[in-house]
């Protein structure tokens, strides 16, 4: 068994970062929605206005998988952790990658003191369902994912 390691991302990382983005975005079959740059994620992640934490999953000195995480604040809980991606590369899946990152994650979250920690997940990606649902996480399926993008923000703007 190939030894998996688990470490807080650096900037020189983002590139791949990029990449993994990227590769889920096919898998999630919106390959031209990923407008965030590798120069973006550094400046958010490295720079003077600190957007959110990751880390990355190493083996034999390659990333095959990246977290990203970001805190929120709960009017019923106060401070939660939001995970917003857990991508393990097709190549290196089933090699423990996703366990060690979802750890990382609770323990980080754990360690900030938050209330909860919450994400989405696809309703047709049965095996994340089914791998979140195995290690203890609730799925709220009578809620509904409702946001506003680019657009519909400058429409929303131009009615008020």
């Amino acid at each position: 068994m190939k030894r998996i390691l688990i470490r807080e991302a650096v900037k020189a990382d983002m590139p791949r970062v990029l990449e993994l983005i990227r590769e889920l975005a096919v898998f999630e079959r919106e390959p031209d929605a990923v407008e965030v740059t590798a120069a973006q994620l550094e400046e958010d992640g490295f720079g003077s206005n600190i957007a959110f934490q990751s880390f990355v999953a190493e083996v034999e000195g390659k990333v095959g998988g990246m977290a990203l995480v970001y805190p929120r604040y709960s009017t019923w809980k106060g401070v939660v952790l939001h995970l917003e991606d857990l991508i393990v590369t097709e190549a290196m899946r089933g090699m423990g990658l996703g366990e060690a990152l979802l750890d990382r994650v609770v323990q980080y979250g754990s360690e900030l003191g938050v209330k909860r920690i919450s994400w989405e997940v696809l309703d047709w990606n049965t095996p994340a369902i089914d791998f979140y649902e195995k290690k203890g996480a609730l799925l709220l399926r009578d809620w509904d994912v409702v946001h506003l993008d680019e657009e519909g923000i400058r429409n929303y703007l131009k009615n008020i």
